[in-house]
This record gives structure tokens, sequence and C-alpha cells, in this order.
């Protein structure tokens, strides 16, 4: 075995080092088999690191000078590593995540090492069983996944080594001859920047890219810096934090996580340390300083510049922010790990063209730590689809919703046609601004999930993933209102356990994970009428294990006012909002029920009522800085009755109409006015301003007001200004500064005049007669 196995590494080591590129090494059989094959491996390595939880690897520290080992969990503390050689162990739960995050960090001339069980394809080990939610058991999900990667050992580089039989299937050899040539920057000649920025860059896309960045020195500069994985686009970002820093700027930077931001971070330390020496070049004092990316809006007023690493991680709202900043930098992945959402690569790049900011542009395009064409990256873009795309623009930006065809997609179809899955994925990854290789894998095997499509010339132009819930035996049932959690069942797991119904985990529900419309047919019902047909095809079920006939839809997801808006369209009501907000998203989460059954409007009349009654006083706490405009969408799309919240005492409206028309002051008793408020939003609607997408993207602006059936009518500031003061409490000068009142006073009087307007809508007689006491 060690002579075979030997003279193969040696040679794909060999090659690896002539052409700069990686070669995969796969490694199948028995645990012993693969534990020895690993320690051939590490023999001719000067740098390893496993991925892997088992313990026994560690003896590889004798043999390599630079060891380390990562569990599966954090695998990601690889990202931005360097090393000669990676093992990924696939024994204890083969993830496809730890392989995006780890095949990145080979260099050039190493190896990148996976070790398979013999009977991986088909072992249930913890990866896989974790697919399986309630009700279904370990040995339910399938192997399409490993199906399909497996298939992609064809590929050129790819060595596949059978350790039981001693032999190779594959030897991985290409018999390349030379590398393809590197660029050789030379450092420009009168540079903005400090010369050592230069001389720190390691390609010469880096230099002409750092070049372009001198125009951040400027305010009213806005960059976009993208590229694949591994060109080193943090670290010239770095340099150019660093350079402004060096000439007394705040810099701040955010990121998804603080991890994501190390190398930019890095860098621009480095490079402050090594200005800090050199007469002459430090001329004052700067700083570069992480915040996370929830606090955004409050650090970026101090700043002179905000650098956002890895900005298809967050979503529009808070990359908006960032352009509150006189100087903004933006580096983002395309096709990477770390996420390509559409809320960048579309959605913010049109929001950023509306800008006042001058956008400069530049793109990275030579690897860093290995030489262009490497068919070690090559093969981790085809085996994770870290390159899916939805179908090219042409081919379907004359469609129509008439033109589409429905089709749910099983997971035969997919896996059949690798076409159809990459634009089905590419779809879904350009829709959300966090997807990962794992997001595949549960698209493919995980048997609590289905597909669903609109197809036009059969190009998918709208597609949903969707989770079946609930239907759980009376045993489980009792488990969750007792506390108990139960993954993979969301919206049940709310109203049972956090919301205390003991009868919600029996109703069956479908929830709408994710749903993405085709970037060339936007804003043009194809969201729509895909929800529309989704829940024809559920409401009789569907011929899979557990996929009973719908008694509701549901769908959970980070509020914003077109979200929210969008889904109220297409018959969704709110049933609950979240107290805390996402650490990536910065946005509360909203979740919207869609009765089907008897049992599910049932369900979601209790829900509704039981929302309504809640919310006053969540939102003097816990919600207090909810912008008003979420506020006012998911209280609209709230259909519970109004009539209970208006139920007023005598001595109430007295309160009520005193405040409005006579002496009361307002917070002698504001109770009564949140309860009015709340039956103000529940009753009335939107006028026909409003602009909301066929699948939530919308454009928010004013609309012009809302009314009810009987025109009484509140502009969009009454509005605002009932959320900010009545319902959340705040103090009259934050409100009137916020809401752009030229005074306290006047923000005052304007309350007193929304509560007589709210007075003639629901006050009766009985407010009458008190009113007339004034008159």
């Amino acid at each position: 075995m060690t002579d075979t196995l030997a003279a193969t590494v040696a040679a794909l080591r060999s090659e690896a080092g002539v052409t700069d590129h990686r070669r995969l090494l796969v490694v199948t059989g028995a645990r012993s088999g693969r534990h020895h094959a690993c320690r051939v491996v590490a023999r001719s390595a000067a740098t390893l690191a496993v991925v892997s939880g088992d313990e026994q690897f560690d003896d590889l520290g004798d043999a390599v000078d630079d060891y380390r080992r990562q569990s599966p969990r954090a695998a990601e503390e690889l990202l931005g590593t360097t090393h000669e050689t990676v093992v990924v162990d696939g024994a204890d739960g083969f993830s496809p995540n730890a392989v995006g995050r780890t095949v990145g960090a080979v260099a050039g001339g190493g190896l990148y090492v996976l070790l398979l069980p013999a009977d991986w394809v088909d072992r249930v080990d913890g990866f896989r069983a974790n697919l399986a939610v309630p009700p279904y058991t370990d040995d339910e999900p399938t192997s399409a996944f490993r199906e399909r990667l497996l298939a992609t050992f064809d590929h050129p580089g790819v060595a596949v080594y059978d350790a039981d039989a001693d032999v190779f299937r594959r030897d991985g050899l290409t018999e390349a001859d030379d590398s393809p040539p590197r660029s050789d920057g030379t450092l420009p000649a009168h540079p903005e920047f400090p010369m050592a920025a230069y001389e720190a860059c390691l390609t010469a896309g880096q230099g002409r890219t750092l070049r372009r960045l001198e125009q951040l020195r400027q305010p009213g500069t806005a960059a976009v810096v993208d590229a694949h994985r591994g060109r080193g686009k943090s670290s010239v970002a770095g340099l150019a934090a660093g350079a402004l820093a060096a000439v007394g700027q705040s810099v701040i930077v955010t990121a998804p996580s603080r991890s994501n931001a190390a190398t930019l971070l890095d860098r621009a330390g480095t490079l402050m340390e090594t200005l800090g020496g050199r007469d002459g070049e430090n001329t004052a004092d700067g700083s570069v300083d992480y915040v996370e990316p929830t606090t955004l809006d409050e650090a970026v007023g101090g700043a002179d510049a905000v650098f956002v690493d890895e900005a298809a991680g967050l979503p529009v709202a808070l990359l908006s922010t960032a352009l509150a900043a006189p100087r903004v930098a933006f580096v983002t992945t395309v096709h990477g790990y770390e996420g390509a959402g559409r809320g960048f690569s579309v959605r913010f790049r049109d929001r950023l063209a509306d800008a006042d900011h001058e956008v400069v542009e530049t793109h990275l395009r030579e690897p860093i730590r290995y030489a262009p064409d490497d068919p070690v990256e090559s093969w981790g873009f085809r085996a994770l689809a870290l390159d899916a795309r939805p179908a090219v623009d042409r081919l379907v930006a004359d469609a129509t919703v008439t033109d589409t065809s429905y089709r749910r997609l099983s997971t035969a179809t997919l896996r059949g046609d690798d076409h159809r899955l990459r634009e089905t994925f590419g779809l879904l990854v350009r829709a959300h601004y966090r997807t990962e290789p794992t997001d595949l894998a549960r698209l493919l095997d995980a048997p609590n999930l289905s597909t669903h499509a609109l197809l036009v010339d059969d190009h998918v132009v709208a597609v949903a993933l969707v989770a079946r819930e609930g239907g759980l035996s009376p045993e489980r049932r009792q488990e969750v209102f007792g506390g108990g959690r139960i993954h993979g069942n969301m919206i049940p797991d709310l109203l049972g356990s956090q919301l205390r119904d003991p009868e919600a985990t029996r109703p069956v529900g479908y929830r709408v994970v994710r749903i993405a419309t085709h970037d060339a047919v936007r804003r043009s019902g194809f969201g729509s009428r895909l929800l529309s047909a989704i829940e024809a095809d559920l409401a009789t079920g569907v011929d899979r294990p557990g996929f009973a006939p719908a008694d509701y839809l549901g769908s959970g997801f980070g509020a914003t006012p077109g979200v929210v808006d969008f889904w109220r369209q297409n018959g969704y009501r709110s049933v609950h909002l979240s107290t805390t907000r996402n650490d990536t998203s910065g946005e509360h989460s909203a979740v919207l029920l869609s009765p089907v059954t008897d049992a599910g409007r049932a369900l979601v009349a209790r829900h509704e009522a039981g929302f309504r009654d809640r919310i006053p006083g969540v939102l003097s706490d816990t919600l207090r800085t909810l912008e008003p405009d979420v506020v006012r969408a998911t209280l609209r799309a709230c259909e519970a009755d109004p009539e209970p919240l208006i139920e007023f005492t005598d001595y109430e409206w007295r309160l009520i109409v005193g405040t409005g028309t006579g002496p009361t002051a307002y917070g002698t008793a504001p109770a009564p006015f949140r309860r009015l408020t709340v039956a103000w939003f529940l009753s009335t609607q939107l006028s026909p301003g409003e602009r909301t997408a066929a699948n939530g993207d919308a454009a928010v602006a004013d609309s012009g007001g809302a009314g009810s059936s009987d025109g009484v009518t509140l502009t969009d500031r009454q509005e605002r200004l009932l959320v900010r003061k009545v319902l959340q409490g705040r103090a009259w000068d934050d409100v009137a500064e916020t809401l752009g009142f030229v005074s306290t006073g006047e923000c005052m009087r304007t309350l007193g005049e929304t509560v007589r307007v709210l007075v003639d809508r629901f006050g009766g007689e009985q407010a009458a007669r008190e009113r007339a006491r004034y008159e």
C-alpha cells in the first residue's frame, strides 16, 4: 500500500508544483486504510490542516512542522489561511460547508484530501441524520447530493484511491507541462497611497485595484471590489483602509461576522505599523475599528470611511446604512462560500446607482494562492454549485405570467438534470443574502422539503423551497407544549412552545422557506402566481411520505414593509413579530400564515387574535426601536377583529376625547390610545399609492396615506407618529426630530389632531356625547 500511494502522491505533488496548481486526492475505504493514507500524505507535507473530530489524527503532528486540527463545526477558522495540505475527514458526517470553507485554503503545489468511508454514499451519519426533522426518521433523507458529488470525481486533477484494494481508480495527473503565466506588477510612479501599501501587493491585479481605491481619499466616493475567493480582495481593501487611517481618517469595518473581516483588519493594522516606523509617511493618527453590522447605524455618523467586507452576506437595508458615510467600500465574493446574494448584486447596485456617491468598480481575477485555471477550484465550483446561476436574461426577459407552467421539481428530476438543478439553485442563491453549500444538500436530500417552480420554455423563472411542518404525534405534541424544541418545524415550535398553544402542532403546515423570481421578470406577478399554484398543489397532498394535505401555508422572514406587503397581498396574515433582531440582517422576523382548511382557519384566527392582544405591550417594550413602517405593514397584514380593542369604558372614552379635544394631557393614561391605534391599523388599508413587488422586492415610498371604508384618513406621517409616540412610547423630542416636525409643540398638536380622527372613526355615540362637552 505504502509504495503505490507514496509514489502517486509524489507525482501529484510534483505536477502541482510545476503548474502552481493544486490536486485533489480522494481516499476511500475502511478507517485504518484512510488513516494510513493520511500518514503517507503527511510525510511529504510542510504544513497540514486536518478537519476532523477524530483525535487519532493528532499523531500526525509528529511528522509535520506546522500541524493543526479543526473540528468540522470550526472549519471556518481555515478561511483566509494557507496550507500546503488540507485533509477533510468525511467519516463523522460529511459536511458540504466544511468543503466550501476549506477548499480555498490550499496553496499552489499542494494537496486537498478527502477521506471517505467505503459506504459513504449510503451511510447514515450525523450530517445526513440532521436532515431528518420530525416526523421523519434518520434513514429517510436521500443520498442524491453524495451521488452527485461522487460523479464530480471524474474532474481533471482529481485522484481517487481505494485504500482497501490499494489501487488508484484515477491517478489525477493531467500531464500539464507548465503553469499559466503570472502577472508581474510594477510599482506606480506617483501613488497617492503610501508606497508601502503597493509593496505589500502580491499581484499586479491587487496593485491596480489599490490604485483605483485611491479615489476614496475624496469624500462622496463609493468603491465596489468583487472577486472569486482567494484573489486577495480583503487584503487590498485592508491596505486601502490602513492608508486612509494613516492620514488621520476614522475607518470602521463591518462584515457578517468578525472572522469574515479578519484579513482586512490584519492587513490594515500591519500597514499602519509599517508606516509608523517610516519617517515622514505616517502624518496623522487615524484608526481602523470593527463594528457589528447591527450597530453600524450608530457608528457610521462618526466615521470618515466605512469598509463592508463580504457585502453579499448582508441584506440591502444594512448595506444602505453604510452610504451615510462620506467614503464607503463594498468588498464581496462572487460565487463563494460567503454568499453571492442578489441583495448585493442586483437590488443594492440599483440603490447604489441612485446614491450621491461617485461609484468606482473593480474586479480581481488572478488568484493569490495558486495559478489561474486551477482544477481544484473549478472542481469546487462544480461539486458545490458555487457558480450556479439562473437562466440568462434574454431567454426569459419577455415572459409574462400567462406564459408559465407550474411544476413540482422532485429530487429525481433535479438529480437527473444538472442544468435544471443549477438554474434552480442559482436562482435561490441570488435571491438570498446567505446561501451555503449545505443548502444544496438540503434541497436534494431533506425529506421534509419540496421544490416548486414556474417554467418558461423549460427555463426556471420562479422557484420556492417549501418545508412540511406539524402533523405531529400526540406524544410529540405534548413534548413541545411542555417546553421541548422541535427541530425543523419553525412555525409549530413557535406557536406550540413559545406562544403556548397545545393544538398548534396538530395541523399540517407548509412553510415557504425561500421564494425567488428571476431578475429579468421581477415585479411582474410571478411570485404571486407561484404561491397560488403551490397552495392548490399542496391542498390536495403530495405523493411523498408525510406530505398530507395542507391545513395552512406560512412563512417567516426578516420583516421589511415591501416583503410584508407582498405576503399580505397573497392572503397571508400576521401572527408574530420576533422581539430580537437577527444578528446579521438586523431585521426582526415576522411570521405570516394563510389558512387552507377549517383546522387551518381556526389556528390562524387564534393566533391573529393573540397577536392583536399582545402587540400593544410588546411595541412599548422589546419592540420600541422597530421601524414604524414595519409596524404599520405587519399590523395591516393581521385580520383579527379590532372590536375587542375598542370596547372602552365611559371613563376611557372621556380620557381619549379629552386628549384630542379637551384638557387631558397625553400620557395620563396611554393604554387606551395604544389599543385605539392598533384598531386603526387592523381596520384600514393603504391608499393605492403603495408599491410592492411581485416577490416582495419592494420599492419603498410614501403611500399617500391610509384610510377606512368610510373615508376617514391619516397621512403617512400621522401614522408614523402613532407608532413612535403612542405604541412605542418614545420621547417627544425624539419623535419630533425623527419625523421632521419643526418643534415638539407641532408634534404634540399633530397627535391631538390624529386622535380626533381616530375618535371620528371608532368613537360612536359615547365619544360624541363626550365631545359635546367641549363644543
